[in-house]
């Protein structure tokens, strides 16, 4: 039978252990506010500044419109091709990534009437870039109709497009989220990893097995200590990106707290298995960067839509539970959603976090033997 003093009393020798090393406190603490910042300024999804060589063969005013709306839209600068080459050349150099062909001509045709067109040549190579420099045409095209020809030559309708709960597409929005759940996870998986391989490295495991101590109440007494670290680094999380990154919050405190407790009690689940698996601290931490720091980063949606991925790998990653936090903290931050939208995100954390549990206590070994 589960005894909450035992499990009380482990609890306290944890946190007795945690003092005593500040190291692992400050890891817990600093270490997620430290990534979300610093990574949340590095990466950004938004492609810009980049460069464009113009070859206006037209030089007249509407060629010289077309261009200063190009680079107006901020995301393209103007990279001037050397004396004597090409502009291809500057894309097959690298120091541009697309050419802008201004025919002859272009404005005298354009005053009289004519259908005119110009070339926006786009290096392929880096497929990511050029998708979304795609991305970029239709509005700057909608812009150039409209304040060069003063939209005679636009159609007598037009396609309005609104981006909901991110109105500005604003990559940060997308990017803080999934951070701070890549950070939370891989964080939660190695404090609890080299927990249980620390007592049986460091020999007192041995005595604590001698107590009628159960292995429930062990596993209880090392995570509920470590929980609340993590949920202190989680409250600082938030405060980074609110604060920091203006990351505006639109769901249920009470909710994402709610999902933040049950993603933690998985990851924290995982490395205890991970620790009583291998008793080594070292072989501990390797694996948990493995599957700690793989699954978050690669499978998680993170990076890569879940729905674009082959069928096997999104039947997959429905095991994981950073995917199904992932679409929680998303949902609650960016779009409000309550608990009957994420019925399913938070059936399956519940489902994962018990199950690794489960499997945590059943593999406890409750002898000295390898």
């Amino acid at each position: 039978m589960f005894n909450i003093h035992r499990a009380y009393s482990i609890a306290r020798k944890e946190v007795m252990h945690i003092l005593r090393d500040p190291f692992t406190l400050g890891l817990a603490l600093g270490l997620p506010v430290m990534l979300v910042a610093f990574f949340g300024v590095v990466i950004d999804f938004e492609v810009k500044n980049i460069g464009m060589v113009s070859a206006d063969y037209d030089n007249g005013p509407a060629a010289r419109r077309l261009r200063e709306i190009f680079l107006s839209s901020g995301f393209f600068r103007e990279i001037s091709s050397h004396l004597g080459s090409t502009p291809l050349e500057a894309v097959d150099s690298g120091r541009a990534a697309a050419v802008l062909y201004i025919p002859p001509d272009f404005s005298r045709d354009l005053r009289g009437g004519k259908q005119v067109s110009a070339q926006f040549v786009v290096d392929g190579s880096d497929n990511s870039k050029g998708a979304a420099i795609l991305g970029y045409l239709p509005g700057i095209q909608q812009a150039a109709i409209k304040k060069i020809t003063g939209g005679a030559q636009a159609q007598g309708w037009e396609i309005k497009t609104r981006f909901l709960y991110n109105p500005e597409l604003n990559s940060r929005w997308f990017t803080i989220p999934g951070l701070a759940v890549m950070v939370i996870g891989l964080l939660s998986i190695l404090l609890t990893a080299l927990t249980v391989a620390r007592e049986w490295e460091n020999g007192s495991m041995e005595m604590l097995l001698a107590t009628p101590v159960r292995p429930l109440e062990i596993m209880a007494g090392k995570i509920a200590p470590y929980a609340a670290i993590v949920l202190a680094g989680v409250f600082l999380i938030y405060l980074v990106a609110r604060l920091g990154f203006g990351v505006p919050f639109a769901g249920s405190h009470l909710l994402f707290l709610l999902a933040c407790l049950l993603f933690i009690v998985a990851a924290l689940s995982q490395g205890l298995l991970i620790s009583v698996l291998t008793r080594q601290q070292q072989v501990a931490m390797q694996f948990s960067m493995v599957t700690g720091l793989l699954p978050s980063l690669l499978l998680s949606g993170f990076i890569f839509p879940v729905e674009s991925m082959p069928v096997f790998f999104r039947y997959f990653t429905m095991m994981l539970a950073p995917r199904w936090f992932m679409e929680a903290a998303r949902g609650i931050f960016l779009k409000g959603a309550g608990l009957a939208e994420l019925a399913v995100p938070f059936a399956a954390l519940g489902s994962i976090a018990f199950i690794l549990l489960a499997v945590a206590v059943a593999k406890f070994k409750t002898d000295v033997e390898p």
